[in-house]
């Protein structure tokens, strides 16, 4: 597949339905399909958080990703401190990262690459593979580079995406219970001979000293029509 083909391919999928460990996986895949000498290619995501989503072409690679995990050694930990590709031309002679070495050169792995892509808080690292030394080299300036870029840049428009959807949702629940909150303040106003940014605060104080959401205790007030209320108000609006 011509290599703006698979830029296409990766840029289609809609940000609703995305997941970074779909893009992951769509990128490790393409990858290692058009980087010669490949025989596999891993992706992870990094970023603040504790979770670090990842995709491996083949099973036996999960473990390479993982020994690098363990240990905090190895070319993904370095890409990620560096901010720039890590390679081994050839694991038979390669002296650093020795747990990582030797689960690679056990799954017959001879040389490795990883670059890493930084977007907006977060790192997607994208590791070549090859059974063979010193094949590799060219891998940070072709295709894989550009595919990595893009992968990249789709997860932080897709995370982006799924905020600003959490956002309107939380937007249209307040629009949804504000009515019910209108009327509690006007009942708490009542009962308190308050105004209405008083009565506000009396509902939130008490929605915080219950620990419940404030529409819930707006429609508790509602619902009551203040009946019963009358002291845990007063007590709560000095």
């Amino acid at each position: 597949m011509p290599e703006s083909e698979q830029l296409g391919r990766v840029g289609r999928e809609s940000a609703e339905s995305a997941h970074p460990g779909r893009r992951l996986s769509e990128l490790v895949e393409q990858a290692a399909r058009c980087t010669s000498d490949c025989c596999g290619a891993s992706g992870m995501v990094s970023d603040c958080g504790t979770e670090r989503p990842a995709a491996v072409t083949h099973p036996d690679l999960a473990g390479l990703v993982a020994v690098q995990l363990r240990s905090g050694d190895g070319p993904i930990p370095a890409a990620l401190e560096r901010g720039e590709p890590v390679d081994s031309a050839d694991l038979l002679r390669e002296e650093r990262w020795p747990a990582y070495r030797a689960v690679a050169l056990d799954a017959g792995v001879r040389s490795s690459v990883t670059l890493p892509f930084r977007r907006a808080g977060l790192t997607v690292t994208l590791s070549l593979y090859s059974f063979r030394p010193h094949t590799l080299d060219g891998a940070p300036h072709g295709p894989a580079r550009a595919l990595g870029d893009l992968a990249a840049t789709c997860i932080v428009r897709d995370r982006s995406y799924r905020a600003a959807l959490t956002e309107l949702d939380q937007l249209g629940a307040a629009l949804r219970s504000r009515p019910v909150v209108d009327q509690a303040c006007g009942m708490v106003m009542h009962v308190l001979g308050c105004d209405a940014d008083t009565a506000f605060t009396v509902l939130r104080r008490i929605s915080q000293g219950t620990n419940r959401k404030l529409s819930d205790v707006a429609s508790a007030v509602v619902e009551k029509r203040g009946r019963g209320l009358e002291r845990e108000l007063v007590s709560l609006s000095g």
